[in-house]
């Protein structure tokens, strides 16, 4: 069996801590081989330290020998005496190392020396408590920053606050327990579902679903349905369990139209569109293989539906506006034969009769429904009117529009 090994380190911001002196450690986010995510926290100076002794393993890689032939990132030696800018300053010079560190060739980025220095410490999943008199503070960089894309620094981002709508009992050791009301601080937005939070003393796991924004009910960030979409592979199957949910097999391309922060990402297979998890999504052409046998990330399950979590209890008095499966298959197709020049057809007609995953769509012949109680009926798409006739355009509508009725249309479209 191949041993674990590092895939992507990167940095998430730092924090000050009071106990049991005044002192600074890096938040790092470890992605690894097997699909798991660890945060760990490590000093400057444990971090230099390493770096010396990676050197000290590689004398050839690290230039000791012939300085042309240095592939090992530099990283300048820590200072005695730091001022309160050191940490924020040192930011972007640790992003960069991080993401030099593990694109170096295999037998230093996957060596056991790199991976015991990543591995988890009981004091990271357990950190000690905080002074009682003085919070710990927490600052997280921008993600252009973390990925050692930018080269000018900007200020630490304070942490968004969410609260908790229901009460949620881990499963896990990565994951943390909180209760109704609850106000807890975003380290990172995953788009899995998992957010990675902190709450007290106490940080962990927690699904995306159990948490609402402060000023309203809905998520700023959450971006809008894009139809064009993005193409991408199922990594694994997996079999609906709710209405407006897709089943897909392992190896499916699809077309991800809608990113949900939930990690239930509206997707497109053909005419029929649902929810679909995230978690088991990669995108079409990345080299990266994805074994059905491997953990998931950070030994997580899939995150739960808003929508099945019990008692969940919201300050706003709106609920969070969602688009209907209908509405996404509407304008789906809309999208796809305005692509292909053709004009849309009405939603009720023979296209719009794909079978969903849970059960077989209604009226496929645009014909109301005769028998059945109200609330199956209301339950129906609308019946659209039939398409009004040219003659009926050229009598009633604009200029502009007899124009181009008239320009599309024969000569025996023209008014009587």
């Amino acid at each position: 069996m191949e041993e674990n090994y590092v895939r992507h380190v990167e940095l998430l911001g730092f924090e000050k801590r009071s106990y049991p002196s005044q002192h600074y450690v890096y938040m790092l986010m470890v992605k690894w081989s097997d699909l798991s995510e660890k945060v760990i926290y490590r000093t400057y100076p444990e971090i230099y330290t390493f770096h010396k002794s990676l050197k000290e393993m590689f004398p050839i890689e690290s230039g000791e020998i012939e300085k042309k032939d240095r592939i090992i990132p530099k990283l300048p030696a820590p200072r005695w005496l730091i001022s309160e800018k050191s940490p924020e300053t040192r930011q972007i010079t640790l992003a960069e190392y991080c993401h030099s560190l593990v694109n170096l060739p295999p037998h230093i980025s996957r060596s056991r020396h790199l991976a015991d220095f990543l591995a988890v410490r009981p004091e990271d999943e357990n950190p000690a408590a905080p002074n009682a008199l003085k919070k710990n503070e927490t600052f997280v960089v921008s993600t252009e920053l973390a990925r050692g894309n930018v080269s000018v620094i900007s200020g630490p981002i304070i942490l968004d606050t969410y609260r908790v709508i229901a009460d949620f009992e881990k499963t896990s050791k990565h994951e943390i327990n909180l209760q109704t009301g609850d106000l807890v601080e975003i380290v990172e937005k995953n788009q899995n579902g998992w957010w990675f939070c902190q709450y007290e003393s106490k940080r962990g796991w927690i699904p995306a679903s159990y948490l609402e924004p402060l000023d309203g009910p809905e998520e700023a960030e959450e971006d809008e349905p894009n139809y064009e979409g993005e193409r991408f592979v199922t990594a694994r199957a997996y079999t609906a369990e709710q209405e407006d949910e897709i089943s897909l097999e392992l190896g499916e391309t699809i077309t991800v139209i809608h990113k949900l922060l939930d990690g239930w990402w509206v997707v497109r297979k053909g005419e029929e569109t649902g929810h679909f998890p995230s978690m088991f999504l990669h995108k079409a052409g990345t080299r990266e293989i994805y074994d059905a046998d491997r953990t998931k990330p950070q030994g997580q399950k899939l995150p739960p539906r808003r929508s099945t979590i019990r008692n969940a209890k919201s300050i706003h008095n709106k609920s969070r506006q969602r688009l209907s499966q209908d509405s996404y298959r509407r304008n789906s197709r809309r999208y796809l034969q305005q692509r292909a020049g053709r004009p849309a057809e009405p939603s009720g007609g023979p296209r719009s009769a794909a079978k969903s995953p849970m059960r077989e769509r209604k009226n496929q012949d645009n014909i109301p429904e005769t028998s059945g109680s109200e609330s199956e009926t209301g339950k129906e798409v609308p019946v659209v009117p039939a398409r009004p006739s040219p003659e009926l355009i050229l009598q009633r509508c604009s200029d502009n529009t007899c124009k181009r009725v008239s320009t599309r249309g024969s000569s025996s479209y023209q008014p009587t």
